[in-house]
């Protein structure tokens, strides 16, 4: 007879330690890219190309990088196209939140006939490529003046993220009791202010996740600002690639420092709203 398992425990047979090793395979083939791209960004010219675990690490190429140097090597100003794509994601979060949340509340609030076909044509925009729209997108921006603006930039990448927006937060007003609603309106609130004042704090969860998704949605696009900006909007997305051919020469060991620290921002906004983000992700977001 099997002893009785203490709560904690586990029993350990061949099948569940063969489980485990495939597990722990399986995690350190998923990481392995990033440790490589920390490895090589710590790399020094004369040691960028090589495979070997044993080098002498600099964070010179960190400097570089963020420093004037870049420019002068591959004419790359990195850091001016790191504030840019946090002004472009950042304006493109907040139209999508403006306009998004009453879109979300209004299509988990009230249904009518077709509104479920609406919904699944605003998620198609997400579900076609990017390649298609860039051309008309291309020369309606050179017609109205919005190539290479930071307004241009924010519009369409707003594109990306109003959708996302607005499908995870219609399932948390869904999910929202209205007897929290007509309680307020019974106590003379008006149908925005019950909005304003119940609805709203309560779903401050699914808004930090849907806020963070968009923005990493924005924050990853590549095509957009590949093709409608220049040197005014550019991304950091784009301006990571020049780094690989910049001067007749690819710096693979200033590719990944610039990718490393790109990568910073949507982390630490994922560590500052963290409390809300575990919540935010598995209560009502996944709901169709």
């Amino acid at each position: 007879m099997a002893k009785e398992l203490l709560p904690g425990q586990r029993r350990f047979t061949p099948a569940s330690v063969a489980s485990d090793v495939a597990l722990l395979v399986w995690f350190v083939f998923s990481l392995f890219p990033i440790v490589w791209m920390v490895l090589l960004a710590l790399k020094s010219d004369a040691e960028q190309t090589s495979t070997y675990f044993s080098f002498t690490p600099t964070l010179e190429n960190f400097g570089t990088v963020l420093s004037q140097r870049g420019t002068d090597l591959t004419s790359v100003d990195f850091t001016s196209s790191l504030l840019t794509s946090l002004i472009n994601c950042g304006g493109a979060v907040i139209v999508s939140l403006v306009i998004g949340i009453p879109a979300a509340y209004a299509a988990g609030r009230w249904q009518y006939k077709g509104s479920n076909d609406l919904m699944f044509q605003m998620l198609s925009f997400r579900f076609a490529p990017e390649l298609m729209v860039i051309v008309p997108l291309f020369v309606i921006y050179n017609q109205i003046g919005l190539f290479d603006t930071k307004v241009g930039m924010i519009w369409v990448l707003q594109l990306v993220t109003m959708p996302l927006v607005v499908w995870i937060l219609r399932s948390y007003f869904q999910d929202l009791p209205e007897d929290l609603e007509q309680a307020a309106l019974l106590d003379g609130y008006t149908r925005s202010r019950a909005f304003v004042m119940v609805a709203l704090p309560l779903v401050r969860p699914g808004i930090a996740a849907a806020a963070l998704l968009a923005f990493i949605f924005a924050w990853n696009n590549y095509v957009f600002p590949l093709i409608l900006s220049d040197s005014n909007a550019s991304t950091v997305t784009v301006a990571i690639t020049k780094y690989l051919g910049g001067g007749g020469q690819a710096y693979y060991n200033l590719t990944a420092a610039a990718a490393v620290i790109a990568a910073l921002p949507p982390l630490i906004l994922a560590l500052t709203i963290q409390r809300y983000l575990v919540r935010g992700l598995s209560f009502g977001a996944v709901k169709s």
